[in-house]
């Protein structure tokens, strides 16, 4: 367990640096703000005289506390201490200026290394805060909101003022790719471009274990009555179905309360129903 956590710590740690590096030598020197807090950080220093990093902090603090409050500390801390070096690395990057005057390469260039530093921030349990938080939040309270659109409409608007403040439209074409770039790596570093995931998880503790899927992730969780043919045991069987950027968390999950729990995970490449598509309307 403690070699785990030192294990994920440690790919936190390196893909923060990354993710300070693209924020420091690719996005921030050509003022590109790709939505997200991030970008209103990027935004905001144009007018205040405080680095990028702290700001991004900044911004973050009341996310988290809030975070803590909605989802308690066990799913934050993580998140925490990525969104802290972040911070701390973009400062000390800052100073050395941009990597390339190429505005063209800059995107390309910092597009993939913010997607790649997220991803497998994600994969080690944890996530950059800011939208993120606010989002899951959002479809608690929306549930008929789709994720996908809560996070294209901030971003368009973090984006659309960008090119407003910086009197640039090119500017904000430039950081509008950005934002696809990174959806699009995302996506791959994480799944490849299958849709969702789905697990099957046999275990002694499905309980607790259904608890912080519901809890920590909120995600629809079936429970199947089963039975060992050899053993006679009775089991049960839980099935969900997981937006991929969830995947690796469910797996976290499981890992912390069963680690001899028994795990089945396959692509689902065409889910129908509450929170994915609609039957009738996507056939149509």
């Amino acid at each position: 367990m403690k070699k785990q956590i030192f294990k994920n710590y440690s790919i936190i740690t390196v893909m923060a640096f990354l993710n300070a590096a693209a924020i420091s030598l690719f996005i921030d020197p050509h003022n590109l703000a790709p939505g997200g807090v991030t970008g209103i950080a990027i935004i905001i220093s144009r007018f205040l005289p405080v680095e990028t990093g702290t700001l991004i902090f900044s911004l973050n603090v009341p996310i988290l506390l809030f975070s803590i409050w909605q989802f308690g500390i066990r799913f934050t801390i993580s998140t925490i201490y990525a969104t802290g070096m972040i911070s701390v690395f973009t400062n000390l990057l800052a100073p050395l200026g941009p990597a390339t005057d190429d505005i063209l390469l800059a995107v390309l260039a910092g597009g993939v290394l913010y997607a790649i530093s997220i991803g497998l921030i994600m994969k080690a349990g944890a996530t950059t805060g800011g939208m993120d938080i606010i989002v899951k939040w959002l479809r608690l309270k929306l549930p008929y909101l789709k994720t996908g659109v809560l996070f294209f409409i901030t971003d368009a608007i973090i984006i659309s003022v960008s090119g407003i403040v910086f009197k640039d439209l090119d500017v904000a074409l430039y950081a509008g790719i950005i934002a696809v770039v990174n959806s699009f790596m995302l996506d791959i570093v994480l799944y490849g471009k299958d849709e969702a995931k789905l697990h099957y998880i046999i275990s002694d503790k499905a309980d607790v274990i259904t608890d912080r899927l519901l809890k920590e992730l909120d995600i629809g969780v079936t429970q199947i009555e089963g039975r060992g043919a050899f053993s006679g045991k009775e089991k049960k069987v839980l099935m969900c179905v997981i937006k991929k950027p969830v995947s690796p968390r469910v797996e976290n999950i499981v890992r912390e309360e069963d680690a001899e729990a028994f795990m089945v995970i396959t692509s689902a490449t065409e889910i129908f129903g509450e929170g994915y598509k609609s039957y009738f309307g996507d056939r149509i």
